[in-house]
């Protein structure tokens, strides 16, 4: 077996081990992918200042992430469909991240459901909301992640339209999956993957079916899923939103500074500066390309996260570096996840922690709480 150095070994084994019609849905961006691609590339632009002759015999990465110790100031971002990149994908992802000591995101788009990663994990985890049509779903929806006792809300809010992904389409990557003779051969390929789900009875969206009245499989979820998400979600929404979740709150999809003043001002804990990873307004900038002027306009009144692009330790350090309080991976981790299952999800982190580490003590910093700026070349 390969010997794993780093988040592109994953991502190789990765590739081998899932179907097709999955790793593309991992693997891409809508329209051009220019801004799938620019969020990783942009991240490589920013330079670090190498210092040396600083006492590097003490260091440590652990920080907080609202209010919670963390290893490093790392979570894993909610994704959807986690469960077919590996069998109960996301039940071994948030055991991982548990172990870990870092904060694990559920999707509503998730195939294990609330109860089932409450029920196999020991930690809190956050659970990430899009928001339906159907507002009793939600009300009942967030009623099911407090009983979990999820510690933080993420309500994500630039999904009211989906963007267009070629990849997806032309896979018959829809909600739920239709494959293709092509993609039901691939699979066959899979031997791995496929054992894996055929000894998981989670294999539906485990969130939604049973849930609405009148979604009982797979082929009523399509129909429902088409008319859901709610092009009129707005500012006066998360009110309603906050109350009735009562707990931290966090808006994920912010990319201006107006928008995120306006989250703050609507009672946001955190906001997340994302892009959806390039998979909905194709020609927006990376996420580290509007970080700086979002931080500079909320300050310290609000924790800034960012998502988007980040595939190693350094990239984790270029964030914070740039104004981040944390970062999330939803790529990353997948990659490990389904190469190797939880150990894959381990060693993702094991691998981003080591690196962050070792960039941060090379800047002659010591402690993740002073990086700063002047780590970096302007």
């Amino acid at each position: 077996m390969t010997t794993i150095t780093c988040i592109e070994d994953l991502k190789a084994l990765y590739k081998q081990r899932v179907p097709k019609m999955f790793y593309d849905y991992t693997e891409s961006g809508s329209w051009t992918e220019q801004t799938f691609e620019s969020n990783a590339t942009a991240l490589q632009h920013i330079l670090f200042k190498q210092r040396v002759l600083v006492d590097l015999s003490q260091r440590s990465v652990a920080s907080t992430l609202l209010g919670q110790p963390v290893t490093m100031p790392v979570a894993l971002a909610p994704v959807g469909l986690t469960g077919y990149q590996h069998a109960d994908g996301e039940i071994k992802a948030a055991i991982a991240a548990a172990r870990f000591g870092v904060p694990y995101t559920l999707s509503t788009m998730s195939i294990c459901s609330i109860e089932d990663v409450a029920t196999k994990t020991s930690a809190p985890f956050w659970f990430q909301l899009y928001v339906m049509r159907d507002r009793d779903f939600i009300r009942r929806l967030i009623q099911r992640a407090k009983a979990a006792e999820c510690s933080a809300l993420v309500l994500t809010v630039d999904l009211q339209i989906l963007g267009q992904r070629h990849k997806d389409i032309k896979n018959g990557l829809s909600t739920p999956p239709k494959p293709t003779l092509k993609n039901i051969i691939n699979m066959a390929t899979k031997p791995r993957w496929g054992l894996g789900m055929l000894a998981t009875p989670r294999r539906d969206f485990g969130n939604i079916i049973g849930h609405v009245a009148g979604v009982k499989d797979t082929g009523s979820l399509s129909e429902w899923t088409r008319e859901q998400f709610d092009p009129g979600l707005n500012w006066d929404d998360v009110a309603w939103i906050k109350d009735l979740w009562g707990g931290p709150l966090i808006i994920k999809g912010i990319m201006t500074p107006e928008d995120a003043c306006l989250a703050r001002d609507h009672g946001a804990d955190a906001i997340i500066v994302s892009n959806h990873g390039g998979r909905q307004l194709d020609g927006a900038p990376a996420s580290i390309q509007v970080l700086p002027a979002i931080k500079a306009a909320v300050g310290d009144r609000i924790e800034v996260l960012m998502d988007g692009g980040i595939r190693s330790g350094q990239d984790v350090l270029r964030a914070l570096a740039s104004g981040a309080d944390g970062t999330l991976i939803g790529r990353a981790y997948i990659y490990g996840l389904g190469a190797l299952g939880e150990a894959g999800v381990r060693e993702t982190l094991n691998i981003l922690r080591n690196e962050l580490d070792l960039t941060m003590a090379f800047c002659g910093c010591t402690n993740i709480a002073n990086v700063s700026g002047d780590i970096l070349w302007s």
